[in-house]
């Protein structure tokens, strides 16, 4: 959103440049336009090139014995540029003249030479008028040259004085700026109008799960990535939810079932003990190891949803003390070993160090080691053996539990620690909640170390758990 922001002010400075840009360029038409004349040769030349000319040509002027007359250069740049000359004595009176307009008068008073003078103008004439002087044997003499153009008063050579009409350019230049800013502004705002309303409705979309991605680049680029993002992230979050809600559905459905089971031997054999019937002792004694087995059984069910609902609620206090981890592994393998269940088992143990020394919860340790390795021997075969290789870095201590089971697909590794997750074959088997996995990840995380799982079909499978030693 930032990124989008910043593009916003940039588009917004780029118009209004752009703006001022095309503004500055129209004004400088205008203003060319202004102080440039065409001359009957059709080229273009400064709006003040009368004047220069007219200042110049009083160099052209020759008198022979007091009579005015023009050099033949002055007689070729007045037919070329199509300019009427007269040239006046002292008192007014033409005295010569060439190509001279019609409306030009013979004799002009001072009054009419100083209008003529300030204005340029004959009357009804499409020319224009500008006066020179020049002296001979200390006579003044005054010339006239009449071009056929229009020159505006507002030129580049006039004075403060004459520039009747800056007001009005002044006010037309700021008119053309004001209305270019306006149109773009309200150019601009409807499009920032439908951008966010396309983003509105993309909003929308997202809400109810129909928004398709879009690839859009320029100012909201970043805000449609953020879009695209979020609802891939949604969509993900929905899928894992629902992928969770079908798994705790046939956990309950399992976890039930798994409850039932034992309660069936309990029941049947209470009530055959209840019936009064004559039993032997050895009987009695079978019945009994029936239901304790199922009792206990029962208890291990219930003390995973305890244990597995105070992990997740944070509710477990941890009783860390400072022991030999690699003795601590050794005698839980002897314990699970001892287990006449697991008697026959093999279980591989490999240590870098015979001593070291890390603060852990001894009981919860116990419990998350026991579930990776009892649950290689409950989804192995029979000839199933387990691996503890231990290796210690300055601040890593990391163990690999990794066993030469059935392996499992990727799909089911991603899934292994997720809560209710029963593994393959599982169904099959009368141990498992779906919860032991999930219960030694949280007991090494809570430890503050770290676990994940490799597998292979057929080739087997690997933990990796690190814990930091401080």
């Amino acid at each position: 959103m930032k990124k989008s922001g910043y593009r916003t002010i940039f588009h917004i400075y780029l118009i209004f440049f752009l703006s001022l840009i095309g503004t500055i360029i129209v004004t400088i038409g205008i203003f060319y336009l202004m102080i440039t004349v065409q001359v009957p040769d059709g080229s273009t030349v400064k709006s003040d090139w009368p004047k220069t000319v007219t200042e110049d040509f009083g160099e052209q002027i020759i008198f022979t014995s007091d009579n005015p007359q023009i050099k033949q250069a002055g007689i070729e740049l007045l037919q070329e540029n199509g300019i009427g000359m007269q040239i006046l004595d002292d008192s007014g009176c033409e005295i010569f003249s060439y190509q001279k307009p019609k409306q030009s008068d013979d004799t002009y008073s001072d009054t009419e030479l100083l209008h003529l003078y300030q204005t340029g103008q004959l009357e009804s004439s499409e020319t224009t008028s500008f006066i020179g002087t020049v002296t001979n044997n200390g006579n003044d003499y005054t010339y006239i040259l009449h071009f056929p153009v229009k020159v505006s008063k507002i030129t580049m050579y006039l004075n403060a004085e004459r520039f009747t009409g800056g007001k009005t350019i002044v006010l037309l230049i700021v008119g053309i700026l004001f209305a270019v800013v306006l149109v773009s502004g309200i150019i601009y705002g409807f499009w920032t109008t439908r951008i966010m309303s396309q983003l509105t409705a993309s909003v929308k979309e997202i809400a109810t799960r129909s928004y398709l991605p879009i690839q859009i680049h320029g100012a909201f680029g970043d805000v449609y990535s953020s879009l695209n993002t979020l609802d891939t992230e949604i969509k993900a979050s929905d899928r894992l939810r629902e992928q969770t809600e079908k798994m705790r559905k046939e956990w309950i459905a399992n976890i039930t079932h798994d409850l039932k089971t034992p309660l069936s031997p309990i029941k049947g054999y209470a009530e055959m003990l209840q019936a009064h019937s004559t039993k032997t002792e050895e009987q009695y004694k079978r019945y009994a190891q029936v239901m304790l087995k199922n009792v206990a059984y029962m208890e291990t069910l219930i003390d995973d949803l305890k244990l597995t609902y105070q992990l997740e609620n944070g509710m477990i206090p941890l009783k860390r003390q400072e022991q030999n981890f690699i003795r601590f592994i050794k005698e839980l393998i002897i314990d699970i070993l001892n287990n006449p269940e697991y008697e026959h088992r093999t279980i591989h143990f490999e240590a870098t160090e015979e001593t070291v020394l890390i603060s852990f919860d001894q009981t919860l340790l116990t419990r998350a080691f026991q579930n990776l390795i009892i649950n290689a021997f409950v989804h192995g075969n029979e000839n199933t053996e387990v691996t503890l290789q231990t290796s210690v870095s300055d601040t890593i201590l990391q163990v690999i539990v990794s066993d030469n089971g059935k392996g499992m697909t990727a799909e089911e590794a991603g899934s292994l620690f997720q809560r209710y997750y029963r593994g393959t074959g599982a169904e099959h088997k009368l141990q498992g909640t779906g919860l032991g996995l999930a219960i030694s990840k949280s007991i090494v995380e809570l430890h503050g170390g770290t676990v994940s799982v490799s597998s292979i079909p057929s080739i087997g499978t690997a933990f990796q758990i690190q814990f930091p030693i401080n």
